[in-house]
């Protein structure tokens, strides 16, 4: 009896500890604050461009400003009520997103913009559908229009000028004034005339106008009756300048003076071909050598072979690391444009002199308005975003 007293008095002790003992604090209910999401979603076809193209704008969370935004996600989907699939992400700050992925033009697609916070997000309505297109015409290139225009109008009235007897003047370029002379001189001596017509691709601009002074150098060779020779790193090249050799000597009369081995192929490595024509320089001592086009390392090798042999050296490229060697070792060099310039030199062709007056005067033309230009910014700087904005192509 007594056990069970104390047992029970021990048990009534137990559990007025626990009553009276502190409640422990109950865990703090964290609140993550909601964000809120952009707004006036818009989806439009994105222009001047060649379709595939959507542009969205929206207008930003207004908790951005209380820097809760952290940057927006771009959705997609084919119906309004579809799976959206994330196409591109922007910063915080950024309204506006180009979705260059569209996958089909003239299909219906619907967007909406997730607000990405720190610790959550929200979802904007979804916009009306929006179709890509391609344009016809990029307006952002109007300027570039009216310039093409202007520079065609030159060039034709300078054509027109040219075929009517009009004498148009051309500065004296001194190494195409000395082709003539150099004729001579090797047709005086009895040697023959070496001409170089590059080493690069028929396709290279520097080899088309090497080609084009061939065949006016080939006229004064049929009128002198002067031998020339004519070596070739590149096949087609070869076959090109064959032909024009062939055609200039049947302008002047005399196809009989043409010689089918005066132009020949001697190899496509680059250092194989400049010791092949260095030996022709050696064995033949041609009075005069041409080096017309595009050329590499080779260059100085060639320029100082023949300054050796005493020939008069008349070179002419656009490789502008090139042009010091053949300066130093050579008589006359043409310096980039010269070398486009020669044919219409030496031609005196209405069409080509025309084309040349008409460059030259596009170009007088674009200095001056660039002048002008940086004269207004200066005066008014407030103007110079709308000059820039005119001379901007694309």
């Amino acid at each position: 009896m007594r056990l069970k007293i104390t047992g029970l008095l021990l048990v009534m002790f137990w559990a007025a500890v626990v009553c009276a003992a502190p409640a422990a604090p109950a865990e703090p209910t964290v609140t993550v604050p909601a964000i809120a999401p952009p707004s006036d979603i818009k989806a439009a076809d994105t222009p001047n461009d060649a379709g595939h193209a959507i542009t969205v704008s929206w207008q930003a969370s207004p908790d951005e400003v209380k820097k809760m935004i952290e940057g927006y996600e771009v959705l997609r989907s084919e119906t309004p009520e579809g799976e959206f699939i994330k196409v591109g992400y922007v910063p915080y700050g950024f309204t506006s997103f180009d979705d260059q992925d569209v996958p089909d033009n003239g299909k219906d697609y619907f967007y909406q913009v997730k607000a990405v916070g720190r610790e959550s997000q929200a979802y904007s309505l979804v916009s009306v559908s929006a179709r890509s297109a391609e344009q016809w015409f990029n307006t952002m290139r109007i300027n570039a229009l009216i310039g093409c225009i202007l520079f065609t109008l030159i060039v034709v009235i300078f054509i027109g000028r040219a075929k009517s007897g009009q004498s148009l003047f051309i500065r004296r370029i001194a190494g195409l004034a000395a082709v003539e002379e150099a004729v001579g001189r090797a047709t005086e001596m009895g040697r023959p005339i070496l001409y170089v017509p590059g080493l690069s691709s028929i396709s290279d601009v520097a080899t088309i106008a090497a080609l084009n002074i061939l065949g006016q150098v080939a006229k004064k060779t049929a009128e002198y009756d002067t031998p020339l020779l004519v070596p070739n790193r590149d096949p087609v090249v070869f076959t090109v300048a064959q032909e024009i050799v062939k055609e200039a000597y049947n302008e002047i009369g005399r196809p009989d003076a043409y010689n089918h081995d005066s132009v020949f192929y001697l190899t496509d490595s680059q250092m194989g071909f400049a010791s092949g024509v260095d030996g022709i320089m050696a064995r033949e001592k041609p009075a005069t050598n041409f080096f017309m086009g595009m050329f590499w390392a080779e260059s100085l090798i060639l320029a100082e072979t023949g300054a050796e042999t005493g020939a008069i050296q008349i070179a002419g490229t656009d490789a502008i690391h090139q042009l010091p060697f053949f300066i130093t070792a050579c008589d006359y060099t043409l310096i980039g444009e010269e070398l486009y310039a020669a044919s219409a030199y030496l031609s005196k062709e209405p069409m080509l002199l025309g084309t040349l007056k008409g460059q030259d005067w596009s170009k007088a033309v674009i200095v001056l308005l660039l002048i002008i230009g940086l004269a207004v910014s200066l005066v008014a700087p407030g103007i110079r975003e709308i000059i820039l904005q005119m001379l901007k192509v694309g």
